[in-house]
């Protein structure tokens, strides 16, 4: 039990850890909550493209089933974002997904999605947690059917951007991962040419990681160059984060196209957007352009998710590459994301409306690294942090201190640092943004030094 510890998004580890057994016991846990709440719906249990993730799945919906709930399980690998549609879609008390998301193949986790579709809060995963038993299946035992989640997400997809894509062509590059098949289906059903990249299942990933990053998207950079494309997208290993190339970018970094994308939906309609407080202030600047507003929250979607359900928000993201929309699931969508992507390139290319605001608002350049940290220390640092604040941070005074996630030192020229603990690894995260390469690189070396210091 003392294994399974529910961090930002489900509990992950290596599969050394990560174990049938211990698999069978968050399916009870899973069980007994709902059975305690007084919930009887079916819960579906989705399951990603990894080797092991069906079998893990299987063993779940026996658990639930066993425990008298009638369970759903895919026809195939799915999005996480598809099955927390099927979620509110079906009328579900909830759904398992088995999933590591963007981790190497030797890794697996599972996540409790709630009947609204949005991430688990930690009131809910500290309630699981504290349910941890072994599976006890004595009762009468609830149905297990194979369904389509796929048809009806892809329905809610148009229905929220109903873009024409007939003049765009699209690189997609699915990473082996769960958007194979389903993000590159639904550009194409909006007219675009889609051309393929790394859309087969292969459960090694290409021998890395499901990762939409810079690194990893080489390929489709070239890609999007060679075949001369309007855009290129790409997911994660379950399809809940975006990245996307554009032709005079390449590499298109995800505050850019959140702001992108936010100006381009309140061409025709109007709303606050939810961001994270590591995601860009260029946020902000469109907000207040258009007199809207910006909710900032810590990082986790499930702070965006219950932000925007609150604001009733138009948008809602995260620097990371999670975004979604007002009218759909508050849950990140990496699939519907590429649709508003290809939508807002047909209306006007990304790289000309980036253009655009950053000519209007000036320049932004944002990075974060690293400083390893084991997860018992954090805590200790985020309190020596508190008593270490500096006066100024390269060369510019403190202006604010901001406390919802870490430490958001705001400086006197505009540009911020951050300071929080990984919520997924043994690591202290370290975030700065300003109007230049050098400014940023300035604020990264001195806010990893400050906590170097603390470790």
């Amino acid at each position: 039990m003392d294994a399974i510890s529910f961090g930002t998004d489900g509990w992950r580890a290596r599969l050394d850890t990560f174990t049938d057994e211990r698999v069978r016991m968050v399916g009870q846990a899973v069980a007994d909550y709902l059975a305690d709440e007084g919930v009887d719906a079916p819960v579906a249990v989705g399951y990603d493209a990894r080797a092991t993730s069906e079998g893990f799945a299987e063993s779940l919906a026996d658990v639930l089933a066993g425990n008298g709930f009638d369970v759903l399980l895919p026809e195939r690998d799915c999005p996480t974002p598809v099955i927390a549609w099927g979620i509110v879609d079906r009328d579900l008390a909830g759904a398992l997904m088995v999933t590591a998301s963007h981790n190497p193949p030797e890794y697996n986790g599972v996540k409790f999605i709630p009947s609204d579709g949005a991430p688990a809060l930690p009131e809910v995963t500290d309630a699981i947690e504290a349910r941890l038993v072994h599976p006890s299946t004595d009762g009468p035992r609830g149905s297990v059917d194979r369904v389509d989640f796929l048809g009806s997400h892809a329905e809610q997809a148009r229905e929220l951007v109903d873009p024409d894509c007939s003049e765009l062509t699209v690189v997609y590059d699915a990473m082996h991962g769960s958007g194979r098949g389903v993000t590159d289906a639904l550009l194409e059903s909006a007219g675009a040419t889609v051309i393929r990249r790394r859309c087969e299942r292969d459960t090694d990933f290409g021998g890395g990681s499901p990762e939409p990053s810079p690194e990893r998207l080489a390929g489709l950079v070239d890609a999007v160059d060679a075949h001369d494309a309007d855009l290129g997208v790409a997911n994660d290993g379950d399809a809940d984060r975006l990245a996307v190339v554009t032709p005079d970018r390449g590499f298109l970094d995800e505050n850019l196209f959140f702001a992108a994308v936010y100006d381009a939906l309140l061409d025709s309609d109007s709303g606050p957007a939810v961001r994270s407080v590591s995601t860009t202030f260029l946020i902000d600047r469109v907000a207040d352009a258009h007199g809207e507003e910006v909710i900032e929250t810590p990082v986790g979607f499930k702070w965006v998710a219950e932000a925007m359900v609150e604001a009733d928000a138009l948008i809602g993201g995260e620097e990371s590459g999670g975004f979604t929309l007002r009218g759909h699931v508050p849950e990140k969508d990496g699939v519907l994301m590429a649709l508003l992507a290809a939508d807002a390139t047909a209306a006007d290319p990304l790289d000309r409306r980036v253009d655009r605001l950053l000519d209007t608002h000036g320049g932004v350049v944002a990075d974060k690294v690293s400083v390893d940290c084991p997860d018992d220390r954090k805590a200790a640092v985020v309190d020596a942090l508190g008593d270490a604040i500096p006066e100024t941070v390269a060369d510019r005074a403190v202006d604010d201190v901001i406390t919802l996630d870490g430490f958001k030192l705001l400086l006197s020229d505009g540009s911020w640092l951050l300071v929080r603990p990984s919520g997924t690894e043994p690591k202290m995260r370290v975030y700065a943004e300003a109007r230049s390469r050098d400014r940023v690189d300035a604020l990264l070396a001195e806010g990893r030094d400050l906590v170097v210091g603390l470790v």
